[in-house]
């Protein structure tokens, strides 16, 4: 069974940083786009996606990316990929679309990319319910 998680790391103010793991494709998309949608309603227009955890992503994966890309720049803001593997880089060398997207290293080198005033702590601050 095919699965994919997207876990929101940092929201504040215009951005979040969502880590998203599993795989993106036919079964996944309309899961990834509606929690991707959610976010963006709530007032986040900058969005970091953490790749780091994504262990397959395909056409329809990359469609979801497309039209999250369009919805982000459409609010006046910015879809940034961080941590991209093997595959991912391949998938998009091989569809000519690495120039469509803002892609990243790490979600450090992302944040730094987006407006001061929009911009979150990163690393998160620890929780003090759970620090100890």
């Amino acid at each position: 069974m095919r699965s994919l998680a997207v876990t929101a790391l940092v929201q504040e103010d215009e951005c979040a940083v969502l880590r998203v793991s599993g795989e993106l494709d036919l079964r996944t998309e309309q899961a990834f786009l509606a929690e991707a949608r959610s976010i963006v309603s709530a007032g986040h227009r900058f969005l970091v996606l953490d790749l780091t955890a994504l262990r397959f992503c395909d056409s329809r994966g990359l469609s979801c990316l497309l039209a999250l890309e369009w919805l982000c720049r459409r609010l006046e803001g910015r879809l940034l990929l961080a941590s991209l593997g093997v595959r991912m880089l391949k998938l998009l060398v091989g569809t000519q679309s690495m120039g469509v997207f803002s892609c990243y290293p790490t979600v450090g080198h992302a944040l730094a990319a987006v407006p001061v005033d929009s911009r979150p702590t990163w690393p998160p601050p620890a929780d003090d319910a759970t620090a100890g």
